[in-house]
């Protein structure tokens, strides 16, 4: 695989190459590792593509997953408890989730409690492998990356995206580069408002 195109939202890429240039190049490291004709073993069984061996999603994430777990980029989860009340949860928002849940429970709210997760986290840098659907990359960029930086758990999060030419040949309704680029810019500057690194790779 290589990397065709990288978008530094909120100074995310400069961020790493002053601050993480030995995880940075990491990163290239991997992708540039990874032949992804091997991933090449899904038969579309869709209309438009009947017969046809399309990249494997779940091939390309196992790919990266084994590489990246080599170089000790591990999982890592921020937990956090939420209620109904607008105003405690805001109030609870950048407490430690042991006093968000005594606080809700001391103004007699019910704690009910949540966490995100990310695949691979290391040295407070953040990364999502993303082949899944369209809803899966907003979730990541606007939830999962934030949730960790408000947290103050990461610095900045790289997403790792197909371009549409890898795309076209996955299957329908995977998310890719392009579509995402505009998605992040049309949101206006500041948002989301965690410094990003949005990668795409072709094969």
């Amino acid at each position: 695989m290589k990397i065709v195109e990288t978008y530094s939202h909120l100074n995310g890429l400069e961020f790493l190459l002053v601050h993480k240039p030995k995880l940075w190049r990491e990163v290239q490291q991997v992708i540039s590792s990874i032949d992804g004709e091997i991933c090449k073993t899904k038969v579309s069984k869709e209309k438009t593509m009947k017969g046809k061996l399309l990249y494997s999603p779940i091939d390309m994430n196992k790919a990266f997953k084994e590489k990246l777990e080599h170089l000790h980029w591990n999982e890592s989860r921020v937990s956090y408890w939420v209620t109904k009340d607008e105003r405690l949860i805001r109030k609870t928002l950048t407490m430690p989730p042991e006093k968000q849940k005594k606080e809700i429970e001391d103004t007699g709210g019910i704690p009910i409690f949540s966490y995100n997760q990310t695949d691979f986290i290391k040295d407070r840098v953040a990364i999502e492998v993303q082949f899944g659907k369209y809803s899966f990359v907003a979730y990541d960029l606007f939830v999962k990356h934030l949730a960790f930086f408000i947290g103050d758990k990461i610095d900045v999060g790289i997403e790792i995206l197909p371009m549409k030419s890898l795309q076209s040949q996955m299957s329908s309704g995977v998310a890719y580069y392009e579509g995402e680029l505009y998605n992040v810019i049309r949101q206006g500057r500041g948002v989301p408002a965690v410094p990003l690194v949005i990668i795409g790779i072709e094969s």
